[in-house]
């Protein structure tokens, strides 16, 4: 027997399930062929269809990896509520699958040629079970109101779309993945002695992790849970369905409270962590799968320049993602608000009276181009130390030598009294007062008019948001613990009320998104008949050339 040398590190188990994982799917090979038939459209007509998918995207601003679940359930929406109650008809399960499917290629979410045919069967038995949910749970609350019929429709097919891209976006990496790092974190996190989160605590770290690792959504994170409270659910009979939508209102509570639940906040910067260590793991396994788990034992020190070197050049792509973020964001903002500004200004202006103000209409047009500008800027790339610390976080979950020791201890979540949320509801406000009245007289101190401050004011917040979330991208590869100064502390105190006051008009103006609903209801529906056409009559063409050669 050799002996193993003092440097030599043990791989755990989870670790060595993701170096296979990932090395099957790196040597994966169709064994299918080519004798099996592929759902194939023109190249031509998915040209037009995923330049349209660009523009619409670009006019609705939503997190990459969040496009082709929102194009999902957009084109259920399309084809279920909208063209099924035009045709008063009901809806056929195979010919939506078949058209979803179709559409995805064509917009360039899914390969053309790649998807067997067969893939369109297995996807109208998952909308075939949605569509019976739908009308089960409509027929026996019949009651409803107009409103209420259509956010219930709404809601199951967010789940329906949640579902579909689970089954055909899901990789075995990101499942294997999910499990090591449940496996990783689960033993570790403990609650309080006798505490009523007990029973919620494995569902709470396995939705957390997905919230964080794969950035699931809010509608992805009900789908979670909607299988969690419905384990039968991928082989529910018609009995099993029935009795689910009697109940359907009691689950939808349920799972409410569960993405509510007042655990999340703890868990979330326990897993945001652990989502930098395994991220950059997958980016250092995939660069040379064979070669660095030989090093574990041939040069264990090779591991951690591996890992340095790979979180450098994330911090790089993480920088030109920044860039590419913020011109989407920028792209998305003057498409959206500022022609309609320059639309409403100046009528406004005059309206009231007033004079055009030249200076403050150029100020209200560059000013979301610079202030994007600055905070990207300004936006710090992770330091050595960081670095560090993400070595330190990768060797505890892959080496048996460095597993943790200690285990995290939640506290149980507390209540500020009614006295204390008033006093702090206050300070809020007289903040929210001081910072936007701060903003309003330096405008009126260089003669901005009233509408010409509101409108720099709805810019302000707007942009404020929009530089917090398009940063985050950059801030969630950081594990160090921020450091605080009075600097900080002061601009948080100040900057906060603007930044939730974005939030708020970014929530409220997606609701009412003129462009979108311009897209969605009156642009997309003939644009998709339209490529039908085009790409029947580009095989017709086709047919008849092939019988004239």
């Amino acid at each position: 027997m050799s002996k193993k040398t003092d440097f030599s590190l043990t791989p755990t188990a989870d670790a060595k399930k993701i170096f296979q994982a990932i090395y099957k799917k790196q040597n994966k090979k169709d064994a299918r062929g080519d004798e099996v038939a592929k759902i194939k459209v023109s190249e031509l007509v998915s040209k037009m269809a995923f330049y349209y998918e660009k523009v619409r995207n670009t006019v609705d601003y939503k997190e990459e990896n969040l496009l082709r679940k929102n194009a999902i359930e957009r084109i259920l929406k399309r084809q279920i509520i909208i063209e099924g109650a035009m045709s008063l008809k009901d809806v056929n399960s195979f010919q939506i699958s078949k058209h979803l499917l179709t559409e995805l290629i064509r917009a360039g979410y899914l390969p053309n040629n790649k998807i067997p045919e067969t893939k369109i069967g297995e996807i109208a038995t998952v909308i075939e079970r949605y569509l019976k949910l739908k009308a089960y749970s409509l027929t026996i609350h019949k009651n409803l109101k107009m409103q209420q019929r259509t956010d219930l429709s709404y809601w199951i097919i967010s789940m329906l779309a949640s579902d579909i891209e689970e089954k055909i976006g899901r990789s075995e990496v990101d499942k294997t993945v999910i499990s090591c790092m449940y496996n990783a974190i689960e033993p570790y996190i403990k609650l309080p002695d006798n505490s009523q989160f007990e029973k919620d605590r494995e569902i709470q770290i396995y939705i957390a992790i997905h919230r964080g690792m794969l950035k699931f959504d809010r509608e992805m994170i009900g789908f979670i849970l909607f299988k969690y409270y419905n384990a039968n659910w991928d082989h529910a009979s018609d009995n099993q369905i029935e009795d689910l939508a009697k109940n359907i209102f009691a689950l939808q509570n349920a799972i409410e409270k569960q993405i509510e639940h007042p655990l999340v906040g703890q868990l979330k910067r326990i897993i945001d962590r652990y989502t930098v260590f395994f991220t950059i793991l997958l980016d250092v396994v995939e660069d040379d799968c064979v070669g660095i788990y030989d090093c574990f034992s041939r040069d264990p020190k090779a591991f951690p320049r591996h890992i340095r070197r790979v979180c450098e050049t994330r911090y790089k792509s993480n920088r030109r993602k920044l860039w590419r973020a913020g011109l989407r964001s920028l792209l998305y903002i003057l498409i959206t608000k500022t022609f309609l500004v320059i639309l409403l200004e100046i009528p406004v202006i005059k309206w009231f009276g007033d004079e055009v103000n030249l200076f403050s209409l150029i100020i209200n047009i560059s000013f979301p181009a610079l202030l994007l500008f600055f905070v990207i800027l300004f936006t710090r790339l992770p330091s050595q130390e960081n670095s560090n610390k993400i070595i330190e976080g990768i060797e505890e979950v892959v080496f048996e030598e460095h597993q943790r020791k200690e285990s995290f201890k939640l506290k149980n979540p507390t209540t500020q009294s009614s006295t204390m949320n008033s006093i702090f509801g206050l300070v809020y406000f007289v903040t929210f007062f001081l910072s936007f009245g701060a903003v309003v007289y330096a405008l009126q101190r260089i003669n901005f008019n009233f509408v010409s401050i509101v409108i720099f004011l709805f810019f302000l917040a707007l942009i404020s948001f929009f530089g917090i979330r398009i940063r985050r991208g950059t801030r969630e590869l950081i594990v160090l613990p921020p450091k605080e100064n009075i600097f900080s502390f002061v601009l948080d105190f100040f900057y906060v009320p603007i930044v939730a006051v974005g939030k708020w008009l970014s929530e409220k103006f997606d609701k009412v998104n003129v462009f979108v609903f311009i897209l969605d209801f009156i642009i997309e529906a003939p644009f998709k008949i339209f490529i039908e056409i085009t790409e029947e009559w580009t095989k017709y063409v086709k047919e008849r050339k092939d019988k004239i050669v």
